[in-house]
């Protein structure tokens, strides 16, 4: 089989939704996909391991201590072999072991030695299990590490309990694997730029103007471009986000360090993609020393105009690099967007009303509007900030291609 369609290593644990992973593993095979389980001693109890060696036509791993072909070691060999490791269902259990570093079977031992944003969980467990703090907490760490996940659905589950916990459907969990094997190399060979977060201006050496930019967004962009096979360069201003592995990234305060990195590095990219959210303005004058607050009920800043990275970039802009901006407004969104396409060359913008519910600065969603330069608009309803980020590289690749 062509290496190119990808291969996808299953981990399956302990979980009375374990006989759902059949349809999955069936459905990738069939779409040409090297497909190779391994299973823990708790999932045989609910599906045997015969059943995936017919469908994958590979035996079916169980033990850290499996004999492998040439005497290689088994969780080295598939770590290194498979390009992305699906834990479905994935227990409480075993997140909890993966969230702490405990390796003390065949699938904690692997998934060690994947990268995190090669790891997906589907979990699957009762509600009140789903829900404990302890298991939400695992989750949210592994997150923040750069582990994917695919969420549960809620319904019915087998306790008979109902609430969230249950595995979502095998067609979702394939359509996720597919579009993350497909689309993990459109971008190679392509050099990115991203913006991201806030800016600080300092007042004095204790106060400084800022936004309410959380960075997530621009993180998101970079991510993505870095999945799909670029080589990507991550500016970023104060967040409190883990810096993305596999991605340079430099650290900046304020709008005139951010402008210097972005026109020292810009004319090498392929593309640039402005998402931070840089302050326009900044105090005319710093006080070295903090200013008091006196008897005055009053205090006078003065402000002067920050450069402007994206008309600066359009002026030296390449005729065949792709510049993207972003436009968070509070009113007439479009015609502010259309604004900027013209005055700064952009190819895109994407545009977003500040103050809509679950969109824009400090959420993990976001409601976006794509404007084309040469008019065309596409309105996207609310979504996770990570399949925005996907959206605005398919509006990329259109022009590369």
């Amino acid at each position: 089989m062509s290496r190119s369609r990808g291969r996808v290593l299953i981990g399956i644990t302990g979980s009375i939704a374990a006989f759902k992973i059949a349809e999955v593993t069936s459905a990738l095979v069939k779409s040409g996909i090297d497909v190779q389980v391994i299973m823990t001693a708790s999932a045989v109890h609910f599906i045997g391991g015969d059943t995936f060696s017919v469908l994958t036509g590979k035996r079916v791993y169980k033990d850290l201590f499996s004999p492998f072909d040439e005497g290689k070691i088994v969780h080295v060999e598939l770590s290194r072999e498979y390009d992305l490791f699906l834990i479905a269902p994935a227990s409480a259990n075993t997140i909890s072991k993966i969230a702490n570093g405990i390796a003390d079977n065949l699938l904690t031992t692997t998934c060690l030695g994947f990268p995190p944003n090669n790891v997906i969980f589907a979990p699957a467990m009762n509600t009140r299990m789903y829900e404990n703090p302890i298991i939400q907490e695992n989750i949210k760490k592994l997150k923040k590490l750069g582990y994917r996940f695919i969420e549960p659905d809620s319904g019915i589950l087998a306790c008979r309990e109902v609430g969230k916990g249950r595995l979502a459907s095998w067609e979702e969990i394939v359509e996720y694997i597919k579009t993350l094997l497909y689309k993990s190399k459109d971008f190679m060979g392509k050099k990115a730029l991203i913006t991201a977060g806030p800016t600080r201006e300092p007042i004095d050496p204790v106060r400084f103007i800022t936004n309410h930019s959380s960075g997530k967004m621009g993180y998101a962009i970079a991510k993505a471009l870095r999945d799909r096979g670029a080589d990507v360069m991550l500016i970023t201003g104060p967040t409190h986000l883990i810096p993305p592995g596999d991605i340079k990234v430099l650290q900046v305060e304020t709008a005139i360090e951010m402008h210097r990195a972005v026109m020292d590095m810009v004319k090498d990219v392929d593309i640039f993609i402005s998402a931070a959210a840089v302050s326009d303005f900044r105090p005319r004058d710093f006080s070295k020393e903090k200013i008091k607050k006196g008897e005055s009920s009053d205090l006078l800043i003065h402000l002067k105009k920050n450069p402007d990275i994206l008309k600066e970039v359009s002026r030296i802009k390449k005729s065949d690099q792709i510049i993207v901006g972003f436009a968070a407004e509070t009113e007439d969104l479009f015609e502010n967007a259309k604004k900027k396409i013209e005055e700064k060359q952009l190819d895109f913008i994407v545009a977003n009303k500040i103050g809509d519910k679950g969109a824009g600065f400090e959420v993990d969603t976001n409601r976006v509007t794509i404007i084309e330069k040469d008019g065309n608009l596409y309105r996207y309803p609310l979504l996770p900030k990570d399949e925005v980020a996907h959206i605005i590289l398919t509006h990329i690749l259109k022009i590369l291609k």
